[in-house]
């Protein structure tokens, strides 16, 4: 554990990629097995099921230290990560400074183990575990048992480490970490190191991401002949998977869906074994895609219902085949993919699958014009891929762009506001906006990305001076700060008293040159959702 905490206090230091990949590399020369593999776990989001609801530790915090509940909360709200509120409230608990330090997989091996077991004893052994560990150990641990973690490492940090560790190449161990694989199943031996690593049915390959391109960028080095385009689809990007006559279908979040979607399981069966198709699942009807938000409704759900599945029909639009008879596929140019998965589309007939289809165009200004029409048909803009480009792994510059149209903008006023998390844990960071309906403002969005650290800090010191009144951790502000916002969808939600719900908003701009008279109207979003909803 202390190596494990040693990591993570490094981790937490540094905001460069080199010095995190060479805190990894040196845990990973250090460890045993079985502390890696569940701190491979831990950092690609299969850490173990919580043993103990957050309610409870709370109360038996609060118990352990003597404090009433509206202290905890107050510190709760000051340092903005309950991990680090409850190692610091137990700094009153003794630390036993002759406790052995005791592996990573033992403490979460424990909490597995008292999963099922009654109150009383859950809470003697957590009080007998925290009293073992340090106040950053402490803080590692809870985490581990509440989730959270934010120390900036990605799955490609990760990957990184391990092939400059143990000289694997990074494609190798990209694939290796994907996949329905557990610790409690595989050793690190067996899911890193092996050779012939046991290649588990349903793992899938790292996907392709592409970069953002602009449009100066596009005619100034480019040429039109050298590339496919097609329509960016707005769905859940995915993989179909048929291996031993099973159906795996994946998210690029890393998340097994099969179950999510039956009809795309159903169609899936159809495919030879041996196969990897990449694309997007998308709400579909009548040969049209619908908007996201018919999608949305899928998504989350735990049961699907006849219901859900007549009201949200949707398909599978492919636009790559990574795998063919068992056969990696990723190694060999575009147009000779997307020729061999239309023989696959066409040989499968079905009307769940289908293929995104390349858009014609002789020059880039013809394709602009296509690319205005984004909305209409429910994209994001346009794909841009070199057609002698090969299926590489995350995301690389050079070979798949992405040209997507502007988001929508709005002006809202600021009324609410509220303090973020981590290292913006002291500043009121979340805001929620508002826009006119008549003479009262009516919120409709919550921000809280998009301005610089100055400018946050002006703002929140505007939020400390002008607070009218307090509701827990959120703040009733005097209206006077406009923002733009900027976002991707509109939809209908009954939910929100403006009756409106926005898709990835976020601040574009302190509108400093505007006051608040001149922030949009309900009208004006409305008009949106009317236009694109």
């Amino acid at each position: 554990m202390k190596e494990f905490s040693k990591l993570i206090t490094a981790l937490d230091q540094t905001n460069k990629t080199n010095d995190k990949v060479e805190a990894l590399k040196h845990y990973f020369k250090r460890a045993e097995d079985h502390d890696k593999i569940w701190t491979l776990a831990l950092f690609t989001h299969r850490r173990p099921k919580r043993a103990v609801k957050t309610s409870l530790l709370k109360a038996w915090v609060m118990e352990w230290t003597s404090i009433p509940e509206w202290l905890f909360q107050e510190s709760y709200h000051v340092v903005g990560d309950l991990a680090e509120t409850i190692s610091l409230l137990l700094a009153n608990i003794d630390c036993k400074s002759n406790a052995e330090d005791k592996p990573l997989t033992y403490y979460i091996n424990t909490l597995n183990r008292i999963r099922n077991e009654d109150l009383i004893e859950k809470k003697q052994v957590l009080y007998t575990l925290y009293q073992e560990l340090d106040q950053q150990e402490r803080f590692v641990f809870t985490k581990i048992m509440t989730g959270g973690w934010r120390v900036g490492v990605s799955q490609n940090l990760i990957t990184k480490a391990l092939s400059e560790t143990y000289n694997i190449d990074k494609t190798i161990i990209a694939h290796r970490l994907m996949g329905d694989w557990s610790p409690d199943k595989l050793t690190f031996q067996e899911l890193i190191l092996e050779e012939n690593n046991k290649d588990l049915a349903s793992r899938p390959y790292p996907f392709y991401l592409a970069h953002p391109i602009e449009t100066n960028e596009i005619k100034e080095k480019l040429k039109p002949e050298e590339w496919q385009a097609e329509w960016k689809w707005d769905g859940i990007r995915g993989q179909i998977i048929k291996r031993k006559e099973e159906v795996f279908i994946w998210s690029r979040g890393e998340e097994l869906i099969t179950d999510k979607f039956p009809e795309l399981k159903e169609m899936a069966n159809q495919l030879p074994n041996g196969t990897v198709l990449d694309g997007e699942i998308t709400a579909f009807e009548n040969g049209e895609p619908l908007s996201f938000a018919v999608l949305q409704t899928r998504i989350g759900r735990k049961n699907v219902t006849k219901n859900l599945l007549k009201k949200a029909p949707v398909v599978f639009i492919s636009y790559d085949l990574i795998e063919f008879n068992g056969l990696d596929y990723r190694n060999r140019p575009l147009n000779t993919r997307k020729a061999e998965l239309d023989n696959i589309i066409q040989q499968t007939s079905d009307s769940r699958l289908i293929s995104s289809e390349s858009l014609r165009f002789d020059n880039w200004s013809e394709l602009e014009e296509i690319r205005k029409k984004s909305r209409s048909v429910k994209t994001e803009g346009i794909m841009l891929k070199n057609l002698d480009s090969v299926y590489e792994a995350g995301r690389k510059r050079g070979s798949w762009w992405k040209w997507k149209i502007a988001p929508l903008t709005i002006d809202g006023v600021m009324i609410y506001a509220q303090k973020g998390h981590g290292r913006r844990a002291d500043l009121y960071s979340d805001y929620t906006l508002a826009v006119w309906h008549e003479d009262e403002l009516i919120p409709f969005a919550k921000a809280y990305s998009g301005l610089t650290d100055a400018e946050m800090k002006k703002v929140d010191s505007f939020v400390k001076k002008n607070t009218k009144e307090k509701f827990g951790p959120v703040r009733t502000v005097k209206p006077a700060l406009v923002f733009e916002i900027a976002f991707e969808g509109i939809q209908e939600s009954k939910r929100h008293k403006s009756g409106i719900a926005l898709r990835f908003p976020r601040i574009k701009r302190w509108r400093k040159d505007k006051s608040i008279s001149e922030a949009n109207k309900l009208i004006d979003l409305q008009e949106l959702l009317e236009k694109y909803g």
